[in-house]
């Protein structure tokens, strides 16, 4: 049996856009990565196809939307872009998928995933310290004190083994995950469950549709209707009683169903049509010793609010930043302890929502369809309920974060600002992976230099943005500048949170926020709680 052996800071298992997004953001910070897919070659079939706000900010900071924002397309359409309407086409509700986003993109854009995870790739493929390894699967992982053996042999040939020796690793295996599996971690199901039929074409000449998404809730034969990224549109069909899976993903079958829409062969190229089973599901834990569950590893979804794939990318980023301040020994390993909490709590209520939206799509009785209708329609008649805001979850507890009047641990805010004669989004022109930024105050002259230069550590940025040109300094915490808000966002944003500094974290949300005076002990306390002494218990950082 052939045999090799390497020493990594981190091994990822699965090469899908969590895992590449995850070596990425550690490869770009220096650390050596194995990427280990036991697939030989990218799939090339489109799966996820909607992508939020929050996931594009994420793919910015990792150098994605500088070379690659044309292959996502985002939403437009009448009443919020997202819409359920009953078997007679009547609307009965719209999600907003329209809105102004705190991120700085649209946000909801469609997209075709071999071309986000052939962009990620390229990117990573890029780095030095960055390997990718086809072919291999796991079949053990052993750890101790200072890291974890995984072992792992080729597909093609089960004599050919080798043994990684990886300072973390990061389970990002999908779904059917290997490493969940060897590590006995149990799941904990929704009690969602249903078969669909999946079908993706190209349209020959494409038309207008109303809505981006369009959910038919129709007792006969529920079905969806998706903008799919460009050049390309999605079908999907519940499995009705008395038909079979074998028969429900067959080709003729899906030509049948899009026959419905005007859909046919002298219209459409068919690209791909597969069954999947809808359900709502997450992992026990997220974390054994040194090894994370990212992805769908650690959560499933129904795809009703297109929200799986933003997830796990929300892992990725959140997972990351924690293992580089553990690493580079700017935080103890306790912050580690704030990853499962944060990020489970987050995801359980976007899949409690996804279910929500699908038992009502997925309802076949026609009695309780009449009923569900009439419901519906009848709350059509309240403005405030004529179009529904998507899910904005806040992170779970115990979190990272300071009590700040409930805006910590929501998601913060990017707009577009004017610096130095630029103008672009903020994290482009000014960044940080840690942004202390005050609305029309300096915090910077309410912090010590020893608080400066600690922050500048972490990668902080402290800067002022304002409605004109105003003091600002980045980067090392002294250099001068200006950012001006150029739409009005952050004037939005700080007003409509009744503060004037935010402390945003790398991932994005919000670690505290308060007056200028508050600027000292946001920043003490952020020290203090990536202290090694700190401990993450239930009760230590509540708010």
């Amino acid at each position: 049996m052939a045999t090799q052996s390497s020493d990594v800071d981190c091994l990822v298992v699965g090469a899908g856009p969590v895992g590449l997004l995850s070596a990425l953001l550690l490869g770009r910070a220096g650390w050596s990565v194995v990427i280990v897919e036991r697939r030989p070659a990218r799939y090339p079939r489109p799966r996820a196809c909607t992508i939020d706000h929050e996931a594009l900010r994420i793919l910015q900071g990792a150098g994605v939307m500088a070379r690659y924002a044309d292959l996502f397309e985002p939403s437009r359409g009448d009443r919020g872009g997202y819409q359920l309407r009953n078997a007679q086409g009547e609307l009965l509700r719209a999600i907003n998928w329209n809105r102004t986003a705190e991120s700085g993109w649209a946000n909801t854009n469609g997209f075709h995933q071999p071309d986000l995870e052939a962009a990620l790739e390229e990117l990573v493929g890029a780095l030095p310290t960055v390997h990718l390894s086809r072919g291999w699967t796991v079949t053990d992982l052993v750890e101790s004190d200072a890291r974890v053996d995984v072992r792992m042999v080729a597909i093609e040939d089960e004599s050919r083994s080798r043994t990684v020796h990886a300072r973390w690793v990061v389970a990002a295996d999908g779904a059917n995950s290997t490493v969940r599996d060897r590590l006995g971690i149990a799941g904990v199901d929704s009690g969602f469950e249903a078969d669909w039929l999946v079908v993706d074409y190209r349209p020959i000449v494409d038309r207008p549709w109303d809505a981006f998404v369009t959910q038919y809730c129709d007792p006969v034969q529920p079905a969806t209707a998706v903008k799919s990224g460009p050049g390309r549109r999605r079908f999907e069909f519940m499995r009705p009683a008395g038909m079979s899976v074998d028969e429900l993903g067959r080709t003729e079958t899906a030509w049948r169903l899009l026959a419905r829409w005007g859909i046919t062969a002298a219209n459409a190229h068919l690209e791909r049509h597969a069954v999947y089973t809808f359900r709502g599901r997450s992992a026990s834990r997220w974390r054994v010793g040194r090894i994370f569950l990212a992805g769908d590893a650690a959560h499933l979804m129904p795809p009703f609010l297109g929200q799986g794939l933003c997830a796990g990318l929300r892992d990725a980023q959140a997972l990351t930043w924690r293992l580089r301040l553990v690493q580079r020994g700017l935080a103890g390993s306790g912050v580690l302890d704030t990853y499962t909490p944060e990020r489970s709590a987050h995801v359980q209520e976007i899949i409690g929502e996804a279910v929500a939206v699908g038992r009502i799509v997925c309802e076949t009785d026609p009695v309780r369809a009449a009923i569900r209708d009439a419901a519906m329609k009848a709350e059509l008649a309240d403005p405030e309920r004529l179009t529904v805001e998507p899910p904005h979850p806040r992170l779970g507890r115990p979190a990272l974060t300071v009590p700040s009047d409930g805006a910590d641990g929501r998601l913060s805010v990017q707009g577009r600002v004017a610096v130095g004669g630029r103008v672009g989004l903020f994290d482009d022109l000014v960044g940080g992976d840690w942004q202390l930024m005050g609305w029309e105050v300096d915090p910077a002259a309410v912090l010590r230099r020893t608080d400066l230069d600690w922050f500048a550590g972490l990668g902080g940025t402290v800067s002022t943005v304002s409605t004109v040109s105003a003091v600002s300094t980045v980067g090392d915490g002294r250099r001068p500048g200006a950012a001006v808000d150029v739409d009005g966002t952050y004037q939005r944003w700080f007003a409509d949170h009744a503060c004037q500094i935010v402390l945003s974290r790398p991932d994005f949300y919000v670690f505290g926020t308060g007056s200028v005076q508050r600027a000292a002990g946001l920043v003490s306390g952020l020290r203090a709680l990536l202290s090694p002494s700190t401990s993450f218990r239930q009760d230590s950082v509540a708010s």
